[in-house]
């Protein structure tokens, strides 16, 4: 069964930079995309950047142009590089895989960006 585990979030200032971590079980060309989510206090989860098997990749308005997703094969690891931060950016973050038309998640990071 495939294990997403999910590190690197923390409490930043505003205009701070944090990287997040997602490391999977298996080789992650296992997968069509890898995925970030976001769930702030209160608010549904919502999509934050897709990584593709091809190596495309697309954002959120939001974090567009501050947020960067790339991938190390070797570590089947993804990373979500996080700039200019801001008090909204606060949330549980979460990576996700389909499996098979199932979702699985990771465990998540809490970020937290002071102002």
């Amino acid at each position: 069964q495939v294990q997403l585990v999910e590190s690197g979030g923390g409490l930043v200032q505003a205009g701070g930079s944090l990287r997040l971590s997602c490391t999977a079980s298996e080789s992650i060309f296992s997968f069509n995309a890898m995925v970030w989510y976001r769930q702030a206090p209160g608010k549904q989860r919502e999509w934050v950047a897709v990584l593709t098997r091809a190596g495309n990749t697309n954002y959120a308005d939001s974090v567009k142009g501050r947020f960067t997703i790339s991938r190390d094969n070797a570590k089947n690891t993804v990373y979500l590089q996080m700039n200019s931060l801001k008090p909204e950016d606060t949330a549980v973050y979460y990576c996700s895989v389909m499996v098979e038309q199932n979702a699985v998640w990771g465990q998540g990071t809490q970020v937290t960006v002071s102002s």
